[in-house]
This record gives C-alpha cells, structure tokens and sequence, in this order.
C-alpha cells in the first residue's frame, strides 16, 4: 500500500488533506469517505491530484470571481477591508478545494480555531455564506446552508466598554499632548466621526471652517463644521509643515509623509495615552466624547446624527443621554446651593 503522506486527520475525527505551500499549511481538501474504503483512496489521490477540484470551481476561483462583482463593487471600503483578511484566510485554508463540498461543520470548526479573535471568527460565515451565493447562482454549488451560522460572543471578561473622556482627561491631553497625537485627538472629538475615517482626510477636505469626508462604514458624504480647537490644531499642523500642502496630501501621515493608517495611528495614540497616563480612554471614546460634547451644546439627537452620521440612534441616546444627565445633575446642583 502507498503512504498516505498528505494524509491528516483533525481532532473531530475528519480527514483532511493538506500539505505546505511557500511555508504555509495549505488545506486541499477534505475526505468525506469512510476510512479504509476504497472511496476513501479514491478521494484521497483524486485530491492530490488536483481532479476532484477544477480550477473554475474552486474556493479560490469563486473568491477571485467575487472581486469582480457589482457587489463586491458596491461594498463600503471599510467593508471590504474587514473581508479582505477572510478571504486570503480562506485562500489559504481551502484556496484549492472545491466548492461544492464544504459543510457547516468545517466553519464551525475555523471559527473554533480562531475563538481567540472573535471578530475575525464571526467574518468567516459571513463571508463564506457571500460567496457561496455566489457559487449557486454559479451552479458550482446547489445551496448555501451558511446564512444562519451561530456566532460566537466576546467573552464577558473581553467586554470592555469605552469609557468616554472625562473632563480632566481632556485638559491634560490639551495641556501636555504632543503635536501629532493632540492632533489626532481634536480630529477624533471634533469630527465625532469614526477613527478609520479620521487617517483617510486629506489637506483637500478642509477650507479653513469645515471638513469633509464620505465615511468608509456608511459610504455617506458629509460636511463638518470645525470646533476651534480643531482648527486651530489644522492650522497649526499646516504651519509646521513649512510649505502648501498638496490638496491630495493626508492630513495625518508618518514622519517620511506617507499617509498614515489605522495601526499606525493607534500606535501614536497608545503610546501618548500611556505617557499621560490615560490609558482608560480608548481613541474609540473620542467619537463619543464629541456626541456628548454636541449634547452639552443643546443638540437634538437628530442634530448629532447629521453631524455623526450614525445610522442608527442607540448610541447616540446612549452617550447624549448621559451627558444631559449629567448636565441636569450640575444644574440641579447648582440650584440646591
């Protein structure tokens, strides 16, 4: 008998094969025959072979073949930078295998070996479940039974709320912040917009009062009226530069000029969190320090969602909720001495 040398079997008892390609695990396929029949050899060579997985009909194929999609076209950005990671995840797991046989139980048990990033993990039905509709409407497959997958929950000591910033934080971040995270920071409460929308401005955006972007979540255009302390810390920014900024030049960027990104800016934000002493307030929170901000002005919640441009009011009631109470208390503070 020939070694079955590709031959792996997982801890739930399936069959797999699999071998390293450019220094990684590579998933062929899976062996749905019971071991020691001749469907399973069968299965096994067809497998490594390359026979039982047509290169139109494979996972990687029909990801290829979602790119190239009015959908795939119509998506945010931002939502496609979410599926981008999954599907090269996917690539990689099952690129070669072929569409038609992959079951439920074999995303159940990606997710399981990814629990430890949750949100990674719920991506892999989602977009398993977007390109298996696609392989219906192919033909490559004749259902998608991954629509109503069970996701998994963050676990309850992973939970961690943002914490909106509190008054003194915000005075010690004005006070004793450098250049480039005070900057990040008035462009986070000032615009009270999302932070992957905050690394996307470009010199182009502001005239000087107001700024203007389409968010990356929503796909909606927005105008936004700056606060002072925003325009002073753009104007401030665009005097150091020492020359004109190109329209088309970000606003936030790396010490060479190059725009900068999400990770990045992050990094700026916990380094200068950490020296000041303010690691409890997440760059997150600064969003919802700006609805509250837009509360304590007296704006309705429809106000602060054109501003916001939440698509739905939780949050919005959440966080101006709390600062009106918060302002009522002081009033009625105020009014007991």
């Amino acid at each position: 008998m020939v070694k079955k040398k590709l031959l792996w079997q997982h801890k739930s008892g399936r069959w797999y094969v699999r071998k390293t390609i450019n220094g990684k695990m590579t998933y062929l396929g899976r062996i749905k025959a019971e071991e020691g029949t001749a469907e399973f050899d069968q299965q096994y060579w067809e497998i490594v072979s390359g026979k039982s997985a047509a290169a139109k009909t494979s996972w990687g194929a029909l990801i290829d073949a979602m790119r190239e999609t009015d959908k795939w076209e119509s998506f945010s950005p931002r939502y496609r930078r979410d599926l981008e990671p999954v599907f090269e995840y996917l690539r990689g797991k099952i690129g070669q295998a072929d569409v038609a046989r992959l079951t439920p139980a074999d995303i159940y048990d990606a997710m399981d070996a990814n629990k430890h990033r949750v949100r990674f993990a719920n991506y892999i039905p989602t977009a398993v479940s977007m390109l298996a509709k696609l392989a219906v409407k192919k033909r490559w497959r004749k259902d998608n039974p991954f629509l109503k997958m069970d996701l998994l929950k963050v676990p309850t000591a992973r939970q961690k709320p943002h914490l909106p910033w509190a008054d003194w934080a915000v005075e010690k971040m004005r006070a004793e912040g450098e250049a480039l995270p005070l900057l990040i920071f008035e462009i986070g409460v000032g615009s009270v917009q999302r932070p992957g929308d905050w690394v996307d401005f470009q010199w182009g955006d502001y005239d000087g009062d107001t700024l203007k972007l389409r968010q990356n979540k929503t796909d909606k255009p927005l105008h936004l009226p700056c606060t002072e302390t925003l325009k002073a810390a753009l104007n401030r920014a665009k005097a150091d530069l020492g020359f004109a900024p190109h329209p088309s030049r970000h606003i936030l960027t790396r010490g060479d000029g190059s725009a900068m990104d999400y990770h990045a800016m992050a990094r700026v934000m916990v380094r200068e969190r950490k020296r000041l002493g303010l690691m409890a307030y997440d760059q997150h929170a600064l969003r919802y320090r700006g609805v509250m901000e837009l509360a304590w002005a007296g704006c309705t919640d429809d106000e602060i969602a054109s501003f916001s441009g939440h698509t739905s009011k939780a949050m919005i009631i959440k966080y101006a909720g709390e600062a009106r109470q918060i302002m009522r208390a002081r009033q009625a503070a105020a009014k007991r001495r």
